[in-house]
């Protein structure tokens, strides 16, 4: 079995526990990505359309850390802490994102998530052949 781990290499990262992804025998878990940049600041306060942008490009920064592109992405969570505005704006950013590939996924509502101006979180699972 050979692991590896990635992390976009900002602070708060020390202090959480996990990684941003894991990697085992061809399989990437990809931890929750939200709307932060590279220096730990939350993009887009208030913006659904700013925020998924934001997470999605986090999310190709863990891709691209283990030489993944989002073509191996076999499924997908997306958290929404406010789904009946949200959804929309939401997945046609998510589809612009996606192209032609389709993953399996679940979209979810929460009533919060890790702090309290986030309002999307993606989380993923990758494969790479």
């Amino acid at each position: 079995m050979m692991a590896r781990t990635y992390n976009h290499g900002v602070a708060w990262e020390e202090g959480s526990g996990i990684s941003q992804g894991y990697s085992v025998n061809g399989t990437i878990y990809i931890s929750g990505q939200f709307s932060h940049d590279m220096q730990s600041t939350l993009v887009g306060a208030g913006d659904i359309e700013a925020q998924t942008r934001q997470t999605l490009e986090n999310l190709d920064r863990v891709l691209e850390g283990f030489g993944a592109a989002k073509s191996n992405l076999a499924y997908v969570e997306i958290y929404l802490t406010n789904v009946k505005e949200h959804f929309e704006p939401c997945i046609q950013l998510f589809k612009q994102y996606m192209g032609q590939h389709r993953p399996a996924g679940s979209l979810i509502g929460v009533t919060s998530l890790a702090f309290p101006e986030q309002l999307i979180e993606i989380s993923a699972i990758a494969h790479m052949d």
